[in-house]
């Protein structure tokens, strides 16, 4: 016989999947159900999807003055304009608009203040050699803003619309990307309920829109190793959660633990999960590992799964995609498995650690010096003299080659 305990996980599990509602509610909560839980959200809903033809623009009577490059602080400086498309309950998305830069105007009982239905997007637009606007991969990123609004309840869209409309914004502020090489328009897609409500439930109204900021390199000056704080006395994400999608409530509780491991000299938390002690993320980047496995002796690329505990990242995918394809006819492997913060001590002790270092779209990787766990420092590979090692040095050449062109691929390509 199931015991009480076993019973009630089992209802509450069921009740998550399927939500039970009464015959008695409106035919329009069940369809709203059915839209964000569906596991095909673009045919869910006979409602107007997005429309690139409906577009407006309204272009801005003040420009702005273009800061000079060498003086751009990530996320400080913005475009003219901005790309806005409301969407209801009852009537689909409303026709795009690109506007010039404004302040929202929202009703302070709107339910992206009180209950957190926000998540959003990070992607650049970069300029190749020949001057040409490029996008990397902005299927990925699409494909993951839907996960993430679905998952708050919020409206899902059709990705390679919305990739047009951001093409058509990013082409009319092309003047703020920076020709020089490590620079581009970052770009932050950001979905939010704006139903004026203090009831929680799925939102009725909501509004999508585009920001774009022009950046420099996140390593000006080169590569600079950083130093981490092996974090347990705090959880970023677990199975079952919300971790794995990209919702500004998963940002903010971060920010003290960050700071108190600022407080100590370090410059980033790397987060820890469970009695194991699973290594996650490195701050808000993925984390990779590379070392010589313990049974094989093979160099090997690790980097955890995605098991809800870490988020899907685009550069990380790229990374794993470019790993399959040029280390291991160099005779590595590559791995996506649970990897013990022990397993970590133990491969720099013997010798084995090779590297460590993040990856995010802002720096593309960011190599790891040492970790400090237990009151202990990890040294993490580097030489004294070495800001990176030689897979990060490979990454982020490899990506860095295509995003701006000189290599052509799949994942990069002109608007």
């Amino acid at each position: 016989m199931k015991s009480i305990n076993q019973l009630t996980r089992s209802r509450a599990l069921q009740a998550f999947v399927a939500p039970r509602l009464q015959t008695t509610q409106i035919p329009a909560t069940n369809r709203l159900w059915k839209r964000c839980f569906s596991a095909t959200p673009a045919t869910a809903s006979n409602q107007p999807g997005i429309d690139p033809l409906k577009l407006t623009i309204t272009k801005t009577t003040t420009p702005k003055e273009l800061i000079p490059a060498k003086d751009l602080v990530f996320g400080s400086t913005f475009t003219d304009h901005m790309l806005s498309i409301e969407w209801t309950a009852a009537g689909g998305w409303k026709s795009p608009q690109i506007v010039p830069y404004q302040n929202l105007s929202l009703d302070p009982s709107s339910c992206v203040f009180h209950y957190a239905f926000e998540c959003f997007e990070g992607m650049k637009a970069y300029k190749d050699s020949k001057g040409q606007i490029r996008f990397f991969r902005p299927d990925k990123n699409m494909e993951r803003l839907n996960k993430s609004s679905a998952r708050i309840a919020l409206p899902t869209f059709d990705g390679e619309a919305l990739t047009k409309l951001i093409g058509e914004f990013v082409k009319l502020d092309s003047r703020f990307i920076p020709d020089a090489r490590g620079y581009s328009l970052y770009l932050r897609p950001t979905m939010i309920g704006t139903q004026k409500t203090l009831g929680v439930g799925p939102p009725g109204s909501a509004l999508l829109f585009v920001i774009a900021s022009p950046v420099g390199p996140y390593y000006p000056t080169g590569f600079k190793a950083i130093s981490l704080e092996a974090t347990d006395y705090a959880v970023r994400a677990w199975p079952g959660g919300v971790g794995d999608k990209k919702l500004g409530a998963n940002y903010a509780p971060c920010i003290l633990p960050q700071l108190e491991a600022a407080s100590r000299g370090f410059q980033q938390n790397l987060w820890l999960f469970g009695e194991e002690e699973y290594v996650t993320e490195v701050g808000t980047m993925n984390l990779f590992i590379a070392l010589k496995n313990k049974e094989t002796g093979q160099n090997e690329l690790v980097t955890a799964p995605l098991d809800g505990t870490i988020l899907e990242g685009v550069t990380r995918d790229s990374v794993l995609g470019l790993a399959k394809e040029r280390l291991v006819p160099q005779g590595w492997t590559v791995s996506e498995r649970k990897i013990r913060m022990a397993d970590i001590v133990e491969a720099s002790a013997e010798g084995r650690l090779l590297e460590v270092f993040g990856s995010g779209t802002a720096a593309i990787v960011s190599p790891v010096r040492s970790i400090s766990y237990q009151g202990k420092m990890v040294d993490c590979g580097l030489k004294d003299n070495e800001e990176a090692g030689a897979i990060a040095l490979q990454m982020k050449n490899w990506i860095e080659g295509i995003q701006y062109g000189d290599e052509e691929h799949p994942w990069s390509f002109t608007l």
